[in-house]
């Protein structure tokens, strides 16, 4: 069988697993060209977030419109991004394009939020700071969505990456098995044609040595059918050929030129040398490369011209012992070096050297390339790297803090460890000076900047070039700080330093401060340097920001509960007033026809005893004390209306009334239970005065008294003390003093705290919580300070301090005469209180007016209309009777309200409630206005102070009387509402 056909055997078989690898190896490929896609697609879905990242980010910095369209070509972008994102199957594939797609989804809703509130920033809606705020707050939300994508984002290209690696190494162990199948094939061919084909070319061997020493005679020989049988009988023909024949010297000249040709074309520096080192070759690149011409360097030690001299006895070392021992370690293999130019400077080459032997002589070629520029890329590439690794430290460092101090003793510490710098420090800008103030130096440039009184809290003027160019928002770079006439150069050049870098801190286009840098050594810092400070300062402004934000937030929360706190007891106080609002009108016209009754015994009843009237008084004023009381429990949350009428009230004569008042209370109730209570009163000797209302004072002591009663059980001494207090600091001017003060069990601050509450007690059932309350709103009105000082078993002292008035202020105009009476009137009362109703009518009757009763609104409009239409009737009688004709005069005068006559002539005054069922008093004087304009309406209600305070009083209404009425404003009310006329008679 021939060699050919054994081969064509073994190379089938190759054939069918070489086919099979390449099968394996497509399939694989497939695969990784799979996982290559998908990570194509991971990566254009982090470019696209990344892009839409920095779009928001920018809008917060600048919200301009370009910038928001971008936004959206880089959210549709991104949109695109992710419809291409096929074939992402796996589990947590799907579940990473899920959440990107949801983070997506989320996204524009955000985004408009932000653009909303940054429009309203722009355009002054609402509140600068909270708008700044939810801004900021928009814009980290944003960041948490895109930083969500991206993360996801990469995670795919992780996993896609995982993919073509799991497909590589499957490849790998299939094309391994396969080429150890194939290598067992071709060692078994190998095996069974050794014998026909290793012998026979061992005798072809040595034949072709012999012809190649010049032995043309020798034949090989061969037999066989087979191709080495062929190829020896051809060997014989060629070896008879030769004797025949011999070469030609030009063709190998030729050959000799051509190779030349080839190294000297080469792109790499060819050297040649011999076995002992001297230079035999020598191309033009390594003449451009070395600086040497052929002609110096051939013949030249190859180790005087490009080994540099601290490696040139180790070269000759180890060229001694590959000829000596055969032993290289450079050859046939790419190794780094340094190597030497002829002006002495070193640079780094890539050497290959392979050793020929020919003839029983050694000779090298070496293959040398010069890799400077690619040393400097990577020297670039890994200090780009470390800078980046350096940037995210300090970005990690300064985002786990809260405070400006930490935050930037967090970026300068950082740099002196691993930039490094020789002096680092940041100022802060002082607007109102117009000062820079140094707020943090590192650890390491401390005592530098104590020589240089650029210690914290030291301050520095803005000089006029490079801090003030550095304010402006860009950053300075002065290479020596030596040649820079300014003052805060010179003052680092006298510490030794010569470079200097300042970069701006700015938040929102504000600069609020400066990152300074500098070293020792002039023109210290390349354009990396300063590209990674301009990077690092921008890194620490959003920082600094987003600290001043959280400083200013929790201000704010802190801001806003102590605002809780004091708007708290005003709330309460409002609360009570409401509520006491809703029975004031009950409790109004229950004490009215007492209140009348008793003006009217009063003032009608001249042979009452001494003991009755003083009765009548007490009940008087007790009914005012009463309606008073209901008026003010609803005006706890207000301050003292501007028109309060105050007139001025001697302490000590109140005092000595309300030790009379309580009595009871302090001394008869205490001993029925086996105890006393000494009541002492320190009364000023000049009786101050104090503007106010008699009875609101009256009342607050009596709250005061009944108090402090209530906090000795077990009896004590109960004091009352009034005296005057010199201005002091911070005080407008003397005070008046009133002091209420006992010895009882006393409270705790806690209790203290909240004993101004409403409905606050420690009494249990018997107490409401009110009496200290009433005393603090009525302390309000009249401009009081109330202090409270206690402690628990050592009494309470409760304190009110008056403005002290001026010697004319606050004195009573004289009253009017009250026994001045309008004239007799035609009086239409309506009420649907019968009780309320008689009593005014006696009242009133009792003056001699003719008095008409309505029980209801509809009622009282029924009895005035009835009225009004008979006068008229009566008007245009008298009217024809006058002049015969009976049908002339003007109706409209028959409801004149000054018209004097009997009662059927029409009411000249009409008082009517407010609050009645079905038709209430705003109807009554609506329908009244409607016929008769002229005629007078007064509102009598027991909300009637409120409706004036407020501004309520209804249009059809000329005044408004307040429950429970009072004669003698009855009085004044007829009289200035119908004045007297001449000829009128009752």
């Amino acid at each position: 069988m021939k060699i050919s056909t054994r081969l064509a055997i073994v190379a089938s078989t190759c054939v069918l697993v070489a086919l099979a690898i390449a099968v394996s190896l497509g399939l694989s490929g497939r695969q990784v060209a799979e996982g290559v896609r998908k990570n194509r697609a991971a990566a254009d879905l982090v470019e696209s977030v990344a892009g839409l990242r920095h779009l928001t980010q920018e809008y917060a910095r600048q919200p301009e419109a370009r910038v928001e369209v971008q936004w959206h070509s880089a959210y549709r972008t991104l949109g695109a991004a992710l419809d291409r994102a096929q074939g992402f199957d796996a589990r947590d594939e799907a579940e990473g394009i899920t959440q990107i797609r949801a983070a997506y989804d989320q996204s524009p809703a955000v985004f408009s939020e932000l653009v909303r509130a940054q429009r309203a920033r722009l355009a002054g809606d609402g509140d600068r700071q909270v708008l700044d705020e939810w801004v900021g707050r928009l814009t980290a939300a944003m960041a948490r969505k895109t930083l969500l994508m991206m993360s996801e984002a990469f995670r795919l290209q992780d996993l896609s990456r995982e993919e073509v690696a799991a497909a590589q190494r499957r490849a790998f162990a299939i094309v391994l098995a396969l080429s150890a199948t194939l290598a067992v094939v071709v060692a078994g061919s190998m095996v069974l044609v050794f014998r026909d084909i290793a012998r026979p070319l061992a005798r072809l061997r040595e034949g072709m040595l012999r012809v190649g020493a010049g032995d043309l005679e020798h034949a090989v020989g061969g037999t066989g059918s087979d191709e080495i049988a062929e190829l020896a009988r051809e060997f014989d023909g060629m070896s008879a050929l030769l004797r025949t024949t011999t070469v030609s010297r030009d063709r190998l000249a030729e050959s000799e030129a051509r190779t030349r040709l080839i190294l000297d074309a080469a792109l790499d520096a060819v050297v040649g040398i011999d076995g002992d080192g001297v230079v035999t070759h020598w191309n033009p690149q390594a003449e451009a490369v070395f600086g040497w011409s052929a002609d110096e360097a051939t013949g030249q030690p190859l180790a005087d011209l490009v080994v540099p001299e601290r490696f040139r006895e180790a070269h000759r070392a180890g060229l001694r012992r590959y000829l000596d021992t055969g032993v290289a370690t450079v050859l046939d293999r790419r190794v780094e070096l340094r190597a030497v130019r002829r002006d002495g400077v070193e640079f780094p080459i890539e050497l290959a050297i392979t050793a020929i032997r020919a003839n029983g002589v050694v000779s090298f070629n070496a293959f040398l390339r010069d890799i400077t520029s690619r040393k400097l890329g990577e020297a670039r590439l890994k200090e780009q790297l470390a800078r980046l690794n350096l940037l995210n430290q300090i970005t990690r460092a300064v985002g786990e803090r809260q405070d400006l101090h930490s935050i930037f003793q967090a970026v300068i510490r950082g740099l002196e460890d691993d930039a490094p710098v020789d002096f680092s420090c940041v100022c802060l800008r002082d607007a109102a000076s117009d000062t820079l103030r140094v707020t943090g130096v590192g650890v390491k440039s401390a005592p530098l900047a104590l020589a240089l009184a650029l210690s914290e809290q030291a301050d520095l003027s803005i000089d006029g070039d490079g801090l003030s160019q550095c304010l402006a928002g860009r950053l300075v770079y002065e290479p020596d700080v030596t040649q820079v006439p300014f003052p805060f150069p010179q003052r680092l050049a006298r510490g030794g330093l010569r470079s200097l870098v300042i970069a701006p801190l700015q938040s929102e286009n504000r600069v609020f401060g400066i990152l300074v840098a500098a070293r020792r050594e002039p023109q210290a810092f390349s354009s990396s340097d300063c590209e990674f400070l301009q990077q690092l300062s921008e890194h620490v402004s959003l920082a600094s920001h987003q600290a001043q934000l959280y400083g200013a937030l929790q201000q704010a929360y802190e801001d806003l509960r102590q605002t809780q706190q004091a708007i708290l007891q005003q709330e309460r106080l409002r609360a009570l007033g409401q509520m006491a609002s809703g029975i004031a009108h009950d409790i109004n016209n229950a004490i009215s026809p007492a209140m009348l009754y008793t003006e009217s015994l009063l003032e009608r009843e001249p042979g009452l005893s001494p003991t009755a009237r003083r009765a009548l008084e007490n009940i008087a004023r007790a009914i005012d004390d009463v309606a008073a009381t209901v008026a003010r429990m609803r005006e706890f949350y207000r301050q003292r209306e501007t028109g309060l009428a105050l007139t001025q009230v001697r302490l000590n004569e109140l005092v000595r009334q309300v030790v009379e008042l309580t009595r009871a209370r302090w001394s008869d109730m205490p001993l029925q239970r086996g105890t006393v209570i000494r009541l002492r009163t320190e009364l000023a000797a000049d009786d101050p005065v104090v503007l106010g209302t008699d009875n609101e004072l009256r009342e607050a002591l009596i709250n005061l008294v009944f108090n402090a009663v209530d906090a000795m059980p077990d009896g004590g001494t109960l004091t009352i003390r009034t005296g005057r207090r010199p201005e002091g600091p911070g005080e407008s001017g003397p005070s008046v003093l009133l002091e209420v003060a006992d010895d009882g069990l006393g409270m705790d601050e806690a209790t203290r705290r909240r004993c101004l509450e409403p409905f606050f007690t420690t009494k249990g059932e018997r107490g409401t919580g009110l009496g200290l309350a009433m005393v603090y709103g009525i302390a309000q009105r009249h401009g009081a300070d109330l202090e409270v000082r206690s402690a628990p078993e050592q009494g309470t002292s409760v304190s009110l301090r008056f403005a002290a008035p001026m010697p004319d202020e606050g004195v009573a105009a004289p009253r009017a005469d009250p026994d001045e009476k309008p004239p007799p009137l035609r009086i239409l009362l309506v009420d649907d209180d019968p009780l309320l109703l008689r009593s005014l009518q006696e009242t009133l009757e009792a003056d001699g007016h003719a008095v008409t009763v309505a029980h209801a609104g509809r009622a009282g409009i029924e009895a005035f209309e009835a009225a009004f239409h008979a006068g008229r009737r009566m008007a245009l009688g008298d009217a024809g009777d006058a002049d015969g004709t009976g049908d002339s005069g003007d109706a409209g005068d028959a409801g004149d309200a000054g018209d004097a006559g009997p009662p059927g002539r029409g009411f000249q005054v009409v008082v009517t409630d407010l609050g009645m069922p079905h038709v209430d008093g705003r109807q009554v004087a609506a329908a009244v206005k409607a016929l008769s304009p002229q005629t007078p309406v007064i509102l009598l209600t027991g909300w009637g102070q409120r409706l004036v305070d407020e501004g309520e009083k209804p249009r059809h209404v000329d005044q408004v009387l307040g429950k429970p009425p009072k004669l003698r404003e009855i009085r004044a009310a007829l009289a200035r509402l119908v004045p007297a006329r001449k000829g009128e008679h009752a």
